[in-house]
């Protein structure tokens, strides 16, 4: 028996243990300002990965979940990177709500999918490679606390590009599509808040006093969103709006917080110049508006390389019998925008397979958990650095 095949029976062997890693992972808070939890989460795999030889550090941030570097053999010589993230978008309590289970073969729980399955896989994947014997090259996993805000208070961004240098090929192992589609290119993401300061007044004995910051915004939430360019994949998006107080009184003040993706970065100063005249505009006499910067987020780039490394691993999933993989251009954005960016050939979403991730009935589909890590354990045993 070759040793990829005895990697498959340690798959088989540990699936029980793979659940219980899923499940432990799964009930714990992780979501937006959960640091402690991610950090849980960070401790529980470093010490996992140091059980199979694994050299771990970490960059630790006070205001964000801590990214975990655990490396496999001499990463001063070209690797390949395993990548994803361990913090989820669900809210504090969210666990006590709606904890992990299994049902009718899916599972579910507050980032099940998106994407504590993912971590599993690609986990127990290298633990079945190690066991075996394997050693073909250095492998360096990523593993970051803060992607779903955006690492909006870290510098993890500029950490990737650090530690992507000297790698050969990358893949992340974000929220897998039930259609078998493989990311190769993803939008960037540009998030904004913008305040409008008006003028109250009570609309009964003093109107003509009053000026309206959320009819001064209704104008501008018009012109941002007719700033939507289809043919160049820009969208804008005004998502959460906030003003008034009471229906009699003239509203003081309002905020928006919006979301663009984009599909190239060289976009982005022209859009920035367009929403500051939007903001500079002033439609209600007496208004002031404010424009702040939430997050920007790289897009991950379609490489020349990462479609070769996607031809190869849908070669590989064909041989295997994994099914027929298809490259797949999605708006979500991911971690993957800065691995491209490094320049480093990378696939995105080899993760458990489901649907339906940041909302309540995100669920994954359990059998994906081991057929997806015997995947990357087929991968990893036939690329070489070419």
């Amino acid at each position: 028996m070759d040793m990829k095949q005895k990697a498959y029976e340690v798959i088989d062997e540990n699936q029980e243990n793979m659940l219980a890693l899923w499940e432990k992972l799964v009930n714990i808070e992780s979501g937006p300002g959960c640091k402690e939890g991610v950090d849980e989460v960070g401790s529980i795999l470093a010490d996992f990965f140091a059980s199979i030889d694994g050299k771990n550090r970490f960059h630790k941030f006070s205001d964000a979940g801590n990214m975990l570097i655990s490396e496999f053999g001499d990463c001063s010589k070209p690797f390949i990177i395993l990548t994803g993230h361990m913090d989820t978008v669900f809210k504090g309590g969210t666990v006590a709500e709606r904890p992990f289970k299994i049902e009718d073969g899916k599972a579910y729980g507050p980032g099940v999918l998106d994407m504590k399955g993912g971590i599993v896989i690609l986990a127990y994947a290298l633990k079945a490679l190690k066991e075996t014997g394997w050693d073909n090259y250095p492998v360096k996993v990523i593993l970051l606390g803060d992607e779903e805000v955006g690492h909006a208070h870290s510098t993890a961004p500029a950490k990737i590009l650090e530690e992507a240098k000297g790698a050969f090929a990358a893949f992340n192992f974000e929220t897998g599509f039930v259609d078998n589609g493989i990311v190769v290119e993803r939008k960037g993401m540009y998030q904004f808040q913008i305040e409008v300061f008006g003028r109250g007044a009570h609309v009964g004995n003093d109107p003509e006093n009053g000026r309206s910051a959320i009819k001064e915004m209704a104008h501008k939430i018009l012109d941002i969103e007719n700033l939507t360019d289809w043919e160049k994949g820009n969208t804008f998006n005004v998502g959460v709006i906030t003003g008034g107080t009471v229906c009699n009184a003239t509203p003081a003040y309002c905020k928006i917080i919006c979301d663009m993706r984009f599909k190239n970065a060289s976009y982005l100063p022209a859009v920035k110049k367009q929403l500051q005249d939007i903001v500079d505009k002033v439609y209600v006499k007496d208004t002031t508006t404010k424009l702040t910067e939430i997050l920007e987020f790289n897009p991950m780039l379609r490489l020349d390389g990462s479609m070769k490394l996607f031809d190869f691993i849908r070669d590989v999933a064909a041989s295997e019998g994994f099914g027929e993989l298809t490259p797949k251009a999605v708006g979500g954005a991911s971690d993957c925008g800065y691995t491209t960016s490094a320049g480093v050939p990378s696939c995105c979403a080899m993760g458990v397979q489901g649907g339906r991730n940041h909302t309540v009935e995100e669920f994954a589909v359990v059998e994906t958990l081991f057929s997806r890590a015997k995947l990357l354990i087929a991968i990893l045993s036939k690329i070489n650095n070419q």
